[in-house]
């Protein structure tokens, strides 16, 4: 892939080799040229876990204390006395008999579904539109739930899920550039405890391999996971 001249230069300021501290990764990170949009950063955790055990597929969320510093959309699927209690927690939108046809047609203009379980027959025939955006509400991340007041708040306030992919990695947004260097430290270590809390029996030895920031548009770099504990 062909760089531009922004993306070099800062890749010359990074030794991928290198492991900083989490403060000093996001400064080198904020020092780093901006282009004309607001960047997500992200973070990439290389585990020590096999995702073809089932008892080592590490998958879950986490609230970040600062957010994503997007604007989250949230249906919430239910039918009597819960859909009061959604709009009233903040749900964009909120029903069953509206939009379970509209996703059957294949409408997904949204960016997180949560159900409570009784609708979850009916959900899952729409799995194969669903299932491949990521939308599916799942109890194991807390989108099928009675408690529909605290999933659409805490969907509001910046939940993410996380879920290991096939070759052990933890790939998860920790905000914006425009946040502040504190910030995102917070939502960093938010991230990686909760990872540490979630650390599968069956793993042995080092968990936690390699950390890795980026923005968007720019070059990784690694960091010291003694400086986010």
């Amino acid at each position: 892939m062909k760089h531009g001249k922004a993306y070099r230069t800062a890749r010359e300021s990074v030794d991928k080799d290198q492991e900083i501290g989490i403060a000093e990764a996001l400064a080198s990170l904020d020092a780093m040229p901006r282009p004309k949009f607001d960047e997500t950063v992200d973070m990439a955790v290389r585990l020590s876990v096999n995702p073809r055990h089932a008892d080592q597929n590490v998958r879950g969320t986490v609230v970040l204390p600062n957010g994503t510093g997007k604007s989250v959309r949230v249906l919430v699927i239910t039918r009597g006395p819960k859909e009061q209690e959604a709009t009233d927690a903040g749900a964009d939108m909120v029903g069953a008999d509206e939009y379970l046809p509209k996703i059957k047609d294949g409408w997904t203009d949204v960016d997180v579904i949560i159900a409570t379980p009784d609708m979850m027959g009916e959900l899952g025939k729409l799995g194969r539109i669903l299932g491949p955006r990521g939308l599916m509400p799942n109890p194991k991340v807390g989108t099928v739930t009675m408690d529909i007041a605290k999933a659409v708040k805490e969907a509001k306030a910046g939940r993410i899920e996380y879920r290991v992919d096939k070759s052990g990695i933890i790939h998860a947004p920790i905000g914006k550039r425009s946040f502040t260097v504190d910030a995102l430290q917070e939502n960093a270590q938010a991230l990686y405890r909760e990872l540490i809390r979630v650390k599968p029996a069956a793993v042995k030895g080092t968990y936690v391999r390699s950390i890795f920031l980026s923005g968007t548009m720019t070059p990784s770099i690694r960091v010291d996971s003694a400086s986010l504990a």
